[in-house]
């Protein structure tokens, strides 16, 4: 594929700018020239779209940039607003970027701003000249009668800037589904659905830092935990684990891990019940095994205490029960826990539709159930390597959408060959990624499952991996009529 570059020259060669105005002069490079020497078919329709895309001009306004920074120059409150909003990046003159980040260092220390300081903070860098010299940041001041409406320009530049991210992921996207084969089309979507994400979402790509800077940031965050002002992660609902966890953290991957009937699936809707309806924050299931109905069916036996199977006989939903549902439907019918069972789904869908919940409705968490039967939609060589991409792609999405990950999974039968009964990290079914991805690892084990005197109604949450901490084994009741875990007794002794 032929690519087609836009070069911005310094001098009359190619651009030139004027106050508001970008001028094209010189030679025509980049046009509609002879399309046959690109050949023919798709080569052809690429030499048309660089044509049309790249001898345009991106968005931009000089004369709001000017006014913004002259803004900033005349108050100190308009530098505070200002820097809210803009990126240095989101300036389209280069002069432009040097003065606001000089703005910005003499800002952040507590200085004076004004156009003689700026200058003298430019000539120490030795970037005055190149910025046009104080004569430009005097010129910058001329240009807005108050520093007033310094935001309303300041909403311009961000817009301006808006757009031109959007054509620069427009074309690294049409360049991928050019250079594309038709085997990588799955690829390329996610790809493309993730640049728009980012872009959507203001995220900029970073790039290496020092120690110093991450250290002092890691300081700050213990001293925020000690004086209680630093957010825990998204609570379980369960006061054991919360107290190692401090919750379930943004992008981590949390695997849930049980033989069948064990209680995996209840675990994990337990969490989403704790952060959706008693903690507020934006959660969704996705369910792989179980219908919406048996879902909602489970949620409501939880949180009314009706037991699971009265649910699914008319005759045992009494008046009062009646009456408990409809003040249960009343406090939750707004409640911001998301369901989704649709059939046969893949790890693309479940990316895309994280993603879009992420920005509509700021996702928290995210369950999926369970991990053996979602499909990739394509053909790997073994269930092994397809299983091992999904945990990758789970633990890849946490960190990107900054929101924990519930990943359930089925155990092989290794339990069941030990006398304890008790899994093992190493029990993990078609895939030995998943326990190298996951940042904690939750085995559910239930004694009486195989013993009914040995502790009924006893569940151990068997934490055999955590990244950021100590492992241990939490005790738990099971509720298995309304479908539950629960705390045991502050005073309780096994």
């Amino acid at each position: 594929m032929r690519a087609f570059i836009l070069v911005f020259m310094a001098d009359n060669d190619m651009w030139q700018s004027t106050k508001g105005n970008v001028i094209r002069v010189g030679s025509n490079r980049g046009g509609n020239g002879d399309a046959s020497a690109y050949g023919s078919g798709v080569a052809n329709r690429g030499a048309e779209v660089g044509a049309t895309l790249f001898d345009r001009v991106p968005p931009h306004d000089v004369d709001a940039e000017m006014a913004v920074l002259g803004g900033m120059l005349m108050s100190k409150d308009a530098i505070g607003e200002v820097s809210q909003l803009l990126e240095t990046s989101d300036f389209y003159l280069p002069q432009h970027q040097t003065i606001y980040d000089a703005i910005l260092t003499l800002f952040a220390g507590s200085q004076p701003v004004d156009v003689v300081l700026v200058a003298n903070e430019l000539m120490k860098d030795g970037n005055l000249d190149k910025v046009g010299g104080a004569d430009y940041l005097h010129s910058l001041v001329a240009s807005v009668p108050t520093a007033a409406n310094a935001m309303y320009y300041a909403d311009i530049v961000h817009q301006n800037a808006v757009l031109r991210n959007v054509i620069t992921a427009g074309t690294k996207i049409a360049q991928m589904g050019y250079s594309a084969s038709g085997a990588q089309a799955e690829d390329i979507v996610n790809l493309a659905q993730s640049e728009v994400y980012e872009m959507s979402a203001g995220k900029v790509r970073q790039d290496y830092v020092a120690i110093g800077p991450v250290l002092q940031n890691t300081l700050d965050q213990l001293d925020k935990m000690q004086n209680h002002e630093l957010e825990q992660g998204v609570p379980t609902g369960f006061r054991d684990i919360d107290e190692v966890t401090q919750g379930l953290q943004p992008g981590q991957m949390i695997v849930v891990a049980g033989r069948p009937a064990m209680g995996k699936s209840t675990l994990g809707i337990d969490f989403a019940r704790s952060a959706a309806l008693h903690h507020n924050m934006t959660s969704i299931v996705f369910s792989l095994e179980m219908s919406k109905v048996e879902l909602a069916q489970r949620i409501i036996a939880a949180e009314t205490n009706i037991p699971l199977a009265a649910m699914r006989r008319a005759e045992d939903i009494t008046p009062d029960r009646w009456n408990t549902l409809n003040t249960f439907w009343t406090k939750m019918q707004n409640a911001p826990l998301f369901i989704d069972d649709s059939p046969n789904m893949s790890l693309m869908e479940i990316r895309a539709k994280c993603r879009r919940l992420k920005q509509t409705n700021d996702l928290k968490l995210v369950v999926i159930d369970y991990l053996q039967l979602m499909s990739s939609g394509k053909r790997v060589e073994s269930r092994q390597q397809e299983v091992s991409e999904f945990s990758r792609a789970l633990k890849l999405l946490a960190k990107e959408l900054e929101v924990p990950v519930v990943a359930l999974s089925q155990l092989n039968r290794g339990p069941e060959m030990r006398n304890d009964k008790k899994p093992q990290l190493s029990d993990l079914r078609e895939s030995g990624s998943i326990e190298q991805d996951a940042d904690v690892v939750f085995l559910v084990h239930r004694p009486d499952f195989y013993n009914k005197e040995d502790r009924p109604g006893e569940a151990d949450i068997i934490m055999a991996k955590h990244r950021n901490g100590p492992t241990d084994t939490f005790n738990l009741a099971f509720l298995g009529a309304t479908s539950k875990f629960m705390d045991m007794p502050q005073d309780y002794q096994q």
